[in-house]
């Protein structure tokens, strides 16, 4: 269980370095990498941001960069290395630039269609409640990506187990910067990084993580999981549910953390986040005028069967949130920072 995390804001920009061809460019630690390029067209449109939001780990991610143009810039560990992959969607929205840098350009925008939900099949999917079709009208142009980075979207989801999202964002941003390492390229003058590697989450101490307020339990968790690295991003070749089960053979690993991992790297439609804090709580309030909690959930979304989570994701994205009648919940204070 979790709490949710807040809404992306459009407003954090920074400047791009990179303006038009620049054939090469050199990262923070002097090393100069050529800039390949890809240009993909949909059959239908896309909103880059809004598909990649769900990757973004709160404001101050450091994988994370929204860039001038509002064009998005992520730092990625892929099977093949580091890379920065920049995805620019033109006016029409139906082609996107995309460009990559370091030893996993080429792995990086092989996967853009993918990535941006390009496989992903929403035949069958009917909207059942009017606010569903009026967010599923707006959002037309987001589909359920598929990254197939599964370590990349375990570890964040560990760490934002059963915490606030200040507390899990907090933690990740510091734990990547202390640990991974600058984005190939020309971003990582902007402070664009690579998170960890298997074994670089493995070699973090233990009071490290507790500084970052990783509770044993969750350090614990991570560590098991990065051993198995192997094992579980051979999940991204196999249908989800089975790669879902075999995550959660690992110990805490459990329903709601597989699905926020099948939401990302795996590309399931269905992966709906029961357990989280608000999920089922704005989710009820905004179909039913009432929060309430999984088990009516899981009714409400019985007709949506195959399509839960993309219900899920487009009513998030739409701003779908019941009323706060209290204050947030403060971070704890008991680990060391």
């Amino acid at each position: 269980m979790t709490v949710s995390r807040p809404r992306d804001s459009v407003s954090d920009r920074v400047s791009d370095p990179v303006r038009d061809p620049v054939g090469a460019a050199s990262d923070a630690l002097g090393e100069v990498w050529p800039e390949e390029r890809r240009d993909w067209r949909s059959p239908r449109p896309v909103l880059v941001g809004a598909v990649l939001s769900v990757f973004r780990r709160g404001g101050g991610d450091p994988t994370w960069l929204r860039l001038g143009d509002g064009s998005v810039a992520r730092g990625i560990r892929t099977p093949a290395g580091p890379a920065t992959l920049v995805l620019r969607a033109r006016p029409a929205g139906s082609e996107v630039l995309a460009s990559a840098w370091g030893l996993g350009a080429g792995w990086a925008l092989d996967s853009v269609p993918d990535l941006l939900g390009g496989g992903d099949d929403d035949a069958g999917f009917v909207a059942h409640h009017a606010l569903v079709g009026e967010a599923a009208r707006r959002f037309v142009g987001w589909r359920v990506p598929r990254s197939r980075l599964v370590i990349e979207a375990l570890v964040p989801a560990v760490i934002e187990q059963k915490v606030t999202g200040q507390e899990a964002f907090d933690g990740y941003r510091r734990l990547v910067r202390g640990f991974g390492e600058p984005a190939p390229g020309p971003y990582a003058s902007a402070g664009l990084r690579v998170a960890p590697s298997p074994a670089g989450w493995a070699a973090v101490p233990s009071w490290e993580f507790l500084k970052a307020s990783v509770d044993h339990s969750r350090s614990t968790t991570i560590i098991g999981a990065v051993r198995a690295a192997g094992r579980l991003e051979q999940g991204v070749d196999q249908p989800s549910a089975r790669a879902r089960a075999r995550m959660q053979t690992l110990p805490g690993i459990g329903v709601w953390t597989a699905a926020e991992v099948a939401q990302r790297a795996l590309g399931d439609a269905d992966a709906v986040s029961f357990g989280d804090y608000h999920v089922a709580k704005n989710i009820t309030w905004g179909l039913l005028g009432e929060a309430l909690g999984d088990d009516v959930l899981a009714e409400v979304l019985e007709p949506y069967a195959g399509h839960r989570y993309r219900v899920q994701r487009l009513l998030e994205l739409a701003g779908v949130r019941r009323p706060r009648r209290g204050p947030r919940m403060a971070p704890r204070l008991h680990l060391p920072r």
